[in-house]
């Protein structure tokens, strides 16, 4: 079961926008890799980024480290705590806050959505648990729900519902394969016609 080859739009229309995150977690450089692990969760307080700095030594190889940040006014992270990060197997990083460094990350070809850069880090002083559900990008993600990220977004698939979601996914995807763009604008004409009749459009 994997989510490696599956883009987040095929996601988000199985899933709804309630799993979709707001459009300001974004890919932090390009070309926008594709991204996709299960979520190893974390909540940094306000001004201060030790929690994620703990998390990099903990997560398991291949998960996508997921931050609540408290603030986009200091950096979570930096060259330095990517390239570790990337060392130990950790899949990238998707968070509700800002990184620095991103030339170094860039170059290291590190997956990193997030809301932007600044060049100020954070403190490291708070201490909170790891694992805990988090908000990410206005979505509750739990440790072990899949995050996907790609150009178009980030979606997060909840860990009871990966296996149906995955075989939705490849059905879906091999239906839109198979499906000439002729006979997609033929139904997609029908559709749109039948929607226009019945809000009364006569034009």
């Amino acid at each position: 079961m994997t989510f490696d080859d599956i883009p987040t739009t095929t996601l988000a229309d199985l899933l709804g926008r309630a799993q979709v995150m707001e459009l300001g977690v974004r890919s932090l450089w390009a070309p926008v890799p594709h991204l996709a692990g299960p979520a190893f969760t974390v909540r940094c307080a306000p001004g201060d980024n030790l929690m994620l700095h703990a998390a990099i030594h903990r997560a398991p190889a291949g998960s996508v480290i997921v931050v609540e940040s408290g603030d986009v006014d200091f950096a979570l992270a930096g060259g330095n705590v990517c390239a570790v990060a990337q060392r130990r197997g950790v899949a990238g990083f998707v968070l509700d806050g800002v990184i620095r460094d991103i030339g170094e990350v860039r170059a290291a070809g590190f997956p990193v959505f997030g809301r932007g850069v600044v060049p100020i880090p954070g403190t490291k002083k708070a201490v909170t648990p790891l694992g805990e559900p988090v908000r990410c990008g206005g979505v509750t993600v739990r440790a072990g729900d899949v995050v996907v990220a790609d150009e178009d977004g980030v979606v997060v698939v909840p860990q009871d519902r990966t296996g149906q979601v995955v075989a939705d996914a490849r059905a879906k995807l091999a239906a839109e394969s198979a499906e000439t763009l002729d006979a997609w604008e033929a139904a997609h004409r029908a559709k749109i016609e039948k929607a226009l009749g019945e809000g009364g459009f006569t034009g």
